[in-house]
């Protein structure tokens, strides 16, 4: 039997699709398609793309979807890929549709961009999945034996829920020698049994019958069921009940309560005692829904409400009544009682809410659908009849597409700075009396758009950073707002591109781009930069972004870390700088000036001197502004000749940075026209605002020049140490001295000497040459010259300095025509490094000194 259902199963769906492509194309907006139940998830029902001629590439994109209401089951699902209509799960016909006909589902498709609805109804086709089934496999029938020949017994009917050819078509009974089975048609073209006497009983021959009655539907295959009878001859009873007519027609308010009076049913027995007694009940085949709605009183024939009816569910009910009287032998009689159900407004409209397009763009055009409403009302006539509203003070409106369908569509540009939610009041009345009606809100969120650019809460900022500030502190902060919300209402700080001083000014300041925190990269010097302004930006993440600039001016404030630098005196090589001060000095006399410079500005800047230590406090002073070393009172026989002066330069800073210079005094008798340590030359200004710069290139040149030098004579000494010991020999001992005899001092004070060591001829040992120094009188510089070293070249920056007027030998001092030549020709000093031109004094001086003491070095 499962082989022949699967090909009633197969037949009857090739015999739908065959119904579908004799249709011809659907109509735009309303197809009717056909399916078999109970098929397979996955099965093909028809193609909607294509009979709707939408783009099957486009379904996903506009959203198309098969709307229901909440909580009903999806039996049919539609493929976005290839637009076909498929089983989503397993269809029972039986199930959907409980009363017989016509099965249909009603399907509403709807697509997005633009908004278009259609409406479908699919019929689920019967297949005979249902065999026929009687209410008790064995009945007892009571015969009389009196009973004539052709005496007719109705038998309980057999049910089968498929409609159609596939329920009941026939009945069989086994074969026998006593009864016969015809089988009527009623109304309703429903099929019943009765059973024909067709031969004398005689309950002493024979007392009781059995019979097989088998019901057979017309479905292919054919489906059956079987019930057995048990016909047990009683004694004669010789009338049955009569109802007064075969069916009755009834009409009954669904809201009736129970306990409700449906019907009267009377039936008459002219028996007399139990045999004219009746009683009333349903018949086997009454549905379990008619049991659960109805009771009748066995005795008085009452049939009475006993559950609660709904029109919308079914509207008429169909109960199958049988009376017996209570003698032997008793035999049922049948009839049909139709009660019709009148419909009431029980249920008030509902409402279901399709979104479509929320949130929605606040710069949406009026005219925007928002939604697609759906109303229904499950009463009928007026009752079913529907009308849907929005409230009031709202940008919306409802505009009708199809019967009991509404979208929801704006009327007006939104903002949603001014307004960013709207609960929609809508209200579904229907037209019953008293009117029900249904209110529901829909809310819509207004999504934002990015129309409000970024605002700082300050048209500028100024902030002030104390110098020498930590690297990576925070120096402020810079805020702005932006009315809209969510990304576009995200902000992030930037710093705009541009300059400070020649460095970009990523290299001074950062931003945190989220909290606007702004930090120093480094460490501000006030000496350096003072002041400058940057361009804040605050952007937010919508697209297109929108930004905002700020001005931060930034202003460097002094902090005293920069003590007074000494300009003048310049101590010569580390030592004591020293002066000559003739003995006959009036008091009043200008020693020389202590000249200092200070980097820090304001207070931290204002200079003051004082002597901090003296040989005698009583002889000098300093000018407290001006730093003028002057005398007090004239010189005593008992004044030591040497005067140590300790001078301390002091700013106004908080706490106050100091420095010292040590001074050394000589009173002599005349005085030598030689240069003093005290500077002479004022300092340029770019000089003196860069004298750390100034300084450090002094001593750069000054250390390059001693390791120069220096490895020059470590080299020599090494070489003439060789020649010696290769030759057995001591060429440079002892050692042949010249001092050169000392020239008067020029007006510059200043001389080259250039000197020539020639080798005696002949000889291939090395050379010793005392060279005069330009230190004081009696020193001379002993240097030995190998053979290679007659082209080495030296170039002395300072010739022998004269004597002291305080020395005792004048005879000692060397002669001006003497000179001793090293090389034949003095090379040019490299200008590569030179420093600039108001440089080069200070540095000359110190060349000058650095020389000079390399010379009383080098005769130690």
């Amino acid at each position: 039997m499962g082989a022949g259902a699967g090909f009633g199963r197969g037949q009857l769906f090739l015999r739908s699709l065959l119904f579908l492509l004799l249709a011809g194309p659907p109509a735009r907006g309303q197809l009717r398609y056909a399916v078999p139940e109970e098929l397979e998830h996955g099965a093909f029902v028809a193609n909607l793309g294509e009979d709707l001629g939408l783009d099957v590439s486009t379904l996903s994109a506009r959203r198309f979807r098969i709307v229901s209401r909440a909580g009903a089951r999806q039996h049919l699902e539609v493929n976005l890929e290839n637009g076909i209509l498929f089983v989503n799960e397993r269809i029972d016909r039986e199930e959907v549709c409980e009363a017989g006909g016509t099965c249909l589902l009603h399907l509403q498709l709807l697509v997005e961009s633009p908004l278009e609805l259609y409406r479908v109804e699919v019929e689920v086709l019967d297949i005979n999945d249902h065999a026929p089934t009687f209410p008790w496999q064995e009945y007892v029938l009571e015969v009389a034996e009196s009973a004539v020949l052709g005496a007719r017994f109705p038998l309980e009917s057999a049910q089968d829920p498929d409609v159609g050819t596939n329920s009941v078509h026939t009945y069989r009974l086994s074969p026998n020698g006593f009864f016969s089975l015809e089988v009527q048609t009623r109304s309703d073209a429903s099929k019943f049994a009765e059973l024909v006497l067709e031969r004398a009983l005689d309950r002493e021959q024979q007392r009781v019958h059995r019979v097989l009655l088998t019901a057979l539907d017309g479905g292919v295959p054919e489906r059956s069921g079987t019930a057995h009878i048990l016909v047990t001859v009683l004694d004669a009873n010789d009338n049955v009940p009569a109802f007064d007519q075969p069916s009755y027609g009834v009409s009954l308010p669904e809201d009736a309560p129970a306990g409700t009076l449906v019907i009267q049913l009377n039936a008459t027995d002219l028996d007399e005692g139990p045999n004219g007694e009746i009683e009333y009940s349903f018949s086997g085949h009454a549905p379990p829904r008619v049991r659960e709605l109805f009771h009748i009183e066995p005795r008085s024939g009452q049939v009475l409400l006993k559950g609660r009816l709904d029109y919308e569910r079914a509207s008429l009910h169909e109960l199958y009544v049988q009376a017996k009287d209570r003698g032997p032998s008793a035999v049922a009689v049948h009839c049909r009682v139709l009660v019709h159900l009148l419909d009431v407004n029980d249920n008030a409209p509902e409402v279901t809410l399709t979104s479509v397009s929320t949130p929605v763009l606040e710069d949406a055009p009026p005219g925007t659908v928002i939604a697609v409403i759906s109303v229904l009302d499950r009463d009928s006539g007026d009752n079913g009849r529907v009308s849907c509203e929005v409230g009031p003070n709202v940008p919306f409106e409802l505009r009708s597409s199809f019967r009991n369908y509404y979208t929801l569509v704006t009327t007006q540009a939104l903002d949603r700075e001014v307004v960013p939610e709207y609960n929609v009041s809508i209200t579904a009345r229907d037209m019953g009396s008293p009117a029900l009606l249904t209110r529901s809100t829909l809310t819509v969120p207004v999504s934002d758009v990015n129309d409000n650019a970024p605002r700082f809460l300050q048209p500028s900022y100024s902030v002030y950073v104390m110098e020498n500030n930590a690297p990576g502190a925070s120096i402020c902060s810079v805020s702005a707002l932006d009315p809209d919300c969510q990304q576009n209402a995200y902000l992030s700080y930037s710093i705009a591109d541009g300059h400070i001083h020649g460095m970009p000014v990523g290299t001074y300041v950062s931003i945190n781009s989220d909290s606007g925190h702004m930090y120093a990269l480094r460490s501000l010097d006030y000496e350096q930069i003072r002041s400058f302004q940057i361009q804040v930006q605050a952007q937010d993440a919508g697209f297109p972004p929108l930004s905002a600039n700020v001005t931060v001016h930034i202003f460097v404030l002094d902090q005293n870390d920069n003590a007074p630098v000494i300009v003048s005196p310049m101590p010569r090589n580390g030592s004591v700088a020293t002066e000559l001060v003739p003995r006959s000095a009036r008091p009043g006399y200008l020693v020389g000036t202590v000249s200092a410079v200070d980097a820090d500005a304001g207070l931290n800047s204002r200079l003051s001197y004082q002597l901090l230590q003296a040989t005698d406090f009583t002889l000098f002073s300093v000018a407290p502004d001006t730093g003028e070393l002057r005398t007090l009172r004239s010189f005593l026989e008992q004044d030591a000749s040497r005067q140590q002066l300790v001078v301390q330069v002091r700013d106004g800073g908080q706490p106050a940075l100091s420095a010292t210079v040590s001074l050394l005094l000589s009173v002599v008798e005349t005085l030598p026209q030689t240069l003093s340590d005290f500077s002479e030359f004022s300092l340029p200004p770019e000089v003196s605002s860069s004298s750390p710069l100034t300084l450090y290139l002094l001593v750069s040149l000054g250390s390059i020049s001693f390791t120069f030098l220096l490895a020059i004579l470590i080299l020599t000494a090494i070489r003439c140490r060789g020649e010696r010991r290769s030759r057995q020999g001591d060429s440079c001992s002892p050692p042949r001295c010249h001092c050169c005899p000392g020239s008067r001092p020029s007006s510059d004070g200043l001389k080259t000497s250039n000197l020539t060591a020639q080798p005696p001829a002949g000889t291939t040992a090395a050379t010793c040459l005392d060279v005069p120094a330009g230190g004081p009188p009696g020193y001379c510089y002993k240097v030995c010259l190998g053979p290679e070293s007659a082209q080495s070249d030296f170039m002395f920056l300072k010739p022998c300095s004269p004597p002291r007027n305080n020395e005792k030998d004048p005879g000692k001092r060397s002669r001006p025509d003497q000179h001793l030549q090293v090389s034949k020709e003095a090379k040019q000093p490299n200008t590569d490094w030179l420093p600039p031109s108001t440089q080069r004094p200070a540095l000359k001086r110190y060349q000058i000194q650095h020389w000079g003491n390399r010379g009383r070095r080098w005769k130690g």
